[in-house]
């Protein structure tokens, strides 16, 4: 869930596909920190806390999804999920007494990015998980990382890769292939919801570039970026959702809420956590969590909904969390 991700004048990934994952993804590539006010702020609570709260909050949003969509339908999941997330947020910039960010070239900058980052990637997650685990999904997401890899190869990235990298990115793969049973043909596995969950990773890969070259020396707070770009992404949602879905017969409570704690905590509360992890220990300290998020996700769909869990699946979690690190993995001189 995934932001993420969580940065420039944008925030820090959003994991929650999650997931995660608030208005960026879950990614680990390192925000730019914020600035040096927002890192004085003090805080009554120890950052141990809060990089324990967050980690909970994104490995639970692929619990959520699954719960919403047993009432609603996945477009209804996604706006809902928004609407409860621009609300966090815009209460506090309210309270903040913070203006949204000014200039067409830029609302048009976040438009994009709130289809790549938020959108549709949670769309896509909300969708996979009719026919695929939340633990599944959960573990697609780690593979953010690796499609962002794979990116900076097929483009003229200045960030070349190295070879341990390269490395990182064939054993982050060969860990989705054997999560997946590869060599039982996939069996068990439905390979449009899984497909689906991996092109929900690799959009947010894909979001996360964008807003690097377009967004980064954007002015605005933080909050304000991220805001307006969720605000943007429910617009896009109210104006498809109807199109696709009617209006829901009933507002079973189970789901409703799940929908409320996945947008107000998973998308607005998450982002606010991971904001302030940034400024107190760093991006590198802070982004770690996304390492947390497909244990926490396995933990909570087998204890919570009973999904069966093979050998292959920790095992290959565990190779595209080796994987996913090594491609995130930078020499002394490269840096900061």
């Amino acid at each position: 869930m995934s932001a993420s991700a969580r940065v420039g004048a944008v925030p820090a990934p959003d994991p929650s596909g999650s997931t995660g994952p608030s208005a960026v993804p879950a990614t680990p590539t390192a925000p730019t920190t914020p600035a040096p006010s927002a890192a004085r702020r003090p805080t009554s609570v120890d950052w141990r806390v809060r990089f324990a709260a967050l980690s909970l909050i994104w490995g639970f949003s692929f619990l959520l999804i699954k719960v919403g969509t047993h009432g609603f339908a996945p477009l209804q999941v996604t706006l809902g999920r928004l609407v409860f997330g621009t609300a966090v947020l815009g209460a506090v910039l309210l309270a903040r007494r913070e203006r949204l960010p000014r200039g067409v070239r830029t609302w048009g900058h976040l438009a994009v990015a709130a289809f790549l980052l938020n959108a549709l990637p949670f769309t896509l997650f909300s969708y996979a998980e009719l026919t695929i685990s939340s633990t599944l999904a959960g573990i697609c997401n780690a593979t953010t990382p690796l499609w962002g890899m794979l990116l900076s190869l097929v483009a003229l990235s200045d960030d070349r890769p190295t070879r341990r990298r390269i490395a990182g990115l064939g054993i982050g793969f060969a860990g989705v292939l054997t999560v997946l049973g590869a060599w039982q043909g996939f069996g068990g596995q439905d390979p449009a919801g899984t497909a689906m969950a991996l092109v929900a990773a690799l959009s947010y890969a894909v979001g996360w570039v964008y807003v690097r070259r377009t967004l980064a020396g954007a002015e605005g707070s933080n909050v304000a970026m991220a805001g307006s770009q969720l605000l943007l992404g429910t617009l896009q949602l109210a104006l498809v959702t109807p199109l696709f879905t009617s209006f829901p017969a009933s507002f079973p409570v189970g789901p409703l809420l799940a929908v409320a704690a996945l947008g107000a905590l998973g998308t607005g509360v998450a982002f606010l956590l991971q904001y302030g992890l940034v400024a107190e220990v760093g991006p590198t300290t802070a982004t770690l969590v996304t390492y947390f998020i497909p244990v926490i996700a396995t933990a909570a769909g087998v204890a919570l909904l009973d999904e069966q869990l093979a050998w292959s699946t920790p095992v290959g979690a565990l190779i595209v969390l080796v994987g996913a690190a090594l491609t995130q993995s930078r020499t002394r001189s490269a840096r900061p």
